[in-house]
């Protein structure tokens, strides 16, 4: 059940994330597909993030924290990457849109966690 309501908040917050910015575009009108497209997200998140998050330690660390925003944009254009390589219609234009996107997901995904954790 975690699994599933996990997976749905990323949804919510890939579909925020679409709306609020310019270069994150979803070009089907049908919802399975773009949830297809969360759980390669949440696929990625699971199991590359952790991995790359721990090679780019010492840059995040240089950075004060400021490079983990780029290591979740990195994570989104990946994202964008697997889904038009499975023809999911989702597409991240650069690295500047993936990393407000990445900031967008990540502000939405805690806000609902947060709210649906007090449920």
């Amino acid at each position: 059940m975690r699994f599933v309501v996990r997976w749905l908040i990323n949804a919510a917050a890939l579909w925020v994330a679409l709306r609020l910015v310019p270069g994150i575009t979803y070009a089907s009108a049908d919802w399975g597909p773009f949830l297809g497209v969360a759980l390669i997200f949440g696929l990625v998140n699971a199991f590359i993030r952790p991995v790359v998050k721990l090679l780019s330690l010492p840059l995040i660390l240089l950075t004060l924290g400021l490079f983990a925003f780029v290591v979740n944009g990195l994570m989104l254009l990946l994202t964008s990457g697997i889904a038009g390589a499975l023809g999911l219609h989702f597409h991240v234009d650069g690295c500047l849109s993936a990393i407000l996107g990445a900031l967008v997901v990540s502000i939405v995904s805690a806000l609902l966690s947060m709210f649906l954790a007090e449920a």
